[in-house]
């Protein structure tokens, strides 16, 4: 299916600055029915959710609306949909409820691929109850992680494995349905960092066999929030600290305090944007739309990845280390005699924005060898162009 790149770009105003932006894995730009959804929801009435008044009509049919967007986006019911401030602070809330019920003896697994945000959360939950931690490698030749080298740290006492669907540093594509197949038969839940693999793939919480899942709209065109999801008996039976006076229901339980409606506006509208990538396809079913757009977003991206490693191949110096067999169109390089940060500022003069650093996954920078300054990194996106990706390779081309 075709994706219409130059109908996206002219939905996202910060594209008319002209620069050649590689910065989505970090946040994507804002298309305008994003921008204009939050406006909305801001300039009509809003008040404490409820069915009286106009303002909490208002607010009650956005939350519900977002929840819905959310359920379609993520192959999962609205009702176990939670929102939080990021996809870090849902992840600690989670470890934290979920560390109740561990004790001396036994272990979490986490791994070495992931964003720090889908390690610390459950290392530090564990050390508050005394329960042990083992690491999953990856092998830093092919950026893989493969699922035995999970299924090698697991054991009875095993109580939750911890893994990215796709790394925000290298772009690897975990197979998450045989680590779930794994961690399952030990008796262990399933905790799936989908931050990154949400921009890029089309998600289904039940294909994946995940028991719990985070993801962040920002990443896939919308505002600035995190989302939780699981399975809706898992949900049901934790008990999250709360005020007392606050709901009790799930997902209601979940969220601390009121929510922001302007922001949760702006994932529906985020979302439906997703959803019409590739018009005529799915009539009125969402779901339906939203896998069309992307496989449409895929086959885009990894035409453009192709361009991209080519190209590299043709600069002295580069060190190209996303190599894995399946991965997001997400590249992390260095240049030899440079540093990651100077290559940075080298092409943020040439019109492209291509940061460095380690991005969060320290561990995998580490084990890379490429310590705290990690490298260049290179994302692509729905708006990404061939043209972008050839001043990319131009810049680079007279680093010098």
């Amino acid at each position: 299916m075709h994706l219409d790149v130059d109908a996206i770009r002219a939905l996202i105003p910060a594209l008319k600055s002209g620069t050649a932006r590689f910065d989505a894995p970090g946040g994507t730009q804002t298309p305008q029915p994003v921008i204009d959804a939050m406006a909305e929801a801001l300039a009509h009435p809003l008040a404490n959710r409820g069915r009286v008044t106009e303002g909490e009509r208002n607010a009650e049919d956005i939350v519900l609306a977002a929840r819905r967007a959310m359920g379609d986006l993520l192959g999962t019911d609205p009702g176990t949909v939670v929102f939080g401030r990021s996809a870090t602070q849902l992840t600690y809330d989670l470890a934290r409820t979920l560390a109740r019920t561990w004790g001396p003896g036994d272990e979490v697994v986490v791994t070495r691929l992931d964003h720090d945000a889908n390690i610390r959360p459950w290392i530090q939950a564990a050390e508050a109850v005394g329960a042990s931690v083992r690491r999953a490698d990856f092998d830093p030749g092919t950026g893989e992680l493969a699922p035995e080298r999970i299924g090698e740290v697991l054991s009875p006492r095993t109580r939750l494995v911890a893994v990215t669907a796709a790394s925000n540093l290298l772009g690897t594509r975990p197979d998450i349905p045989a680590v779930a197949e794994l961690a399952h038969r030990a008796g262990a839940l399933l905790h799936v960092d989908a931050v990154h693999y949400a921009s890029h793939a089309t998600v289904d919480l039940a294909a994946l066999g995940a028991d719990t899942l985070v993801c962040s709209p920002y990443k896939f065109l919308g505002p600035h929030l995190g989302v939780l999801t699981g399975r809706a008996d898992l949900l049901e039976s934790l008990r999250p600290d709360k005020l007392l006076p606050s709901a009790d229901t799930v997902p209601e339980r979940f969220e601390l305090g009121t929510l922001p409606y302007e922001l949760l506006a702006g994932v529906r509208a985020a979302v439906d944007v997703l959803a019409a990538l590739v018009p005529g396809t799915g009539g009125d079913d969402r779901r339906a739309r939203l896998v069309a757009s992307f496989a449409a977003v895929e086959a885009h991206e990894e035409a453009l990845r192709e361009r991209l490693e080519a190209g590299l191949s043709q600069v002295g110096g580069v060190t190209v280390y996303s190599r894995a067999a399946r991965r997001t169109p997400t590249l992390l390089f260095t240049v030899a005699g440079r540093r990651p940060a100077d290559v940075s500022r080298h092409l943020a003069g040439h019109g492209v924005d291509a940061p460095a650093g380690s991005f969060y996954a320290l561990e995998a920078s580490r084990h890379l060898g490429l310590g705290a300054e990690g490298g260049v990194r290179v994302g692509l996106a729905p708006y990404s162009s061939a043209e972008d990706v050839d001043r990319l390779l131009e810049a680079l081309a007279v680093l010098g």
